[in-house]
């Protein structure tokens, strides 16, 4: 199998892919990262937007939110918040949650809540974006 690698990404619901894939396409804080089967080891933050697992040929595509990614020779381990495959995304929840997010931030606030609400619009842009781009 030296031509693929384990994927798993955990949330806090659990473990929600755990897959042997051929190659992983994350949202660094430093830009879009390709992982390929015997990538150098690293350890790197992700940042909110759209992962692509290929496999067999084909692309999933994920809605991800903030985490950390592992990266070995043949394993790529990713903690994160959100991660939502595109055809599971419910546009008009996103939608919605977006909507109700920008509302929220035009009120008075406490740091704490302005955090929260901005990582709800962030995961909602980020599974719009990938809905929309991808037409499901």
């Amino acid at each position: 199998m030296a031509n693929t690698l384990k994927l798993e990404i955990v949330t806090p619901a659990g473990t929600v892919y755990s897959e042997d894939v051929e190659m992983v396409t994350l949202p660094g804080v430093a830009g879009e990262m390709g992982i390929l089967p015997q990538h150098v080891p690293l350890i790197s933050q992700m940042v909110p937007g759209e992962m692509i697992v290929r496999k067999d040929g084909r692309d999933l595509f994920v809605a991800t939110g903030e985490g950390l990614i592992e990266v070995t020779a043949n394993r790529v381990a990713i903690l994160t918040d959100l991660a939502i495959p595109a055809d599971r995304i419910d546009e008009a929840k996103a939608e919605e949650a977006r909507q109700r997010a920008e509302a929220r931030l035009r009120e008075k606030l406490s740091d704490e809540q302005v955090a929260a609400v901005n990582a709800s619009l962030t995961h909602s842009l980020a599974q719009l974006r990938v809905k929309r781009r991808r037409h499901m």
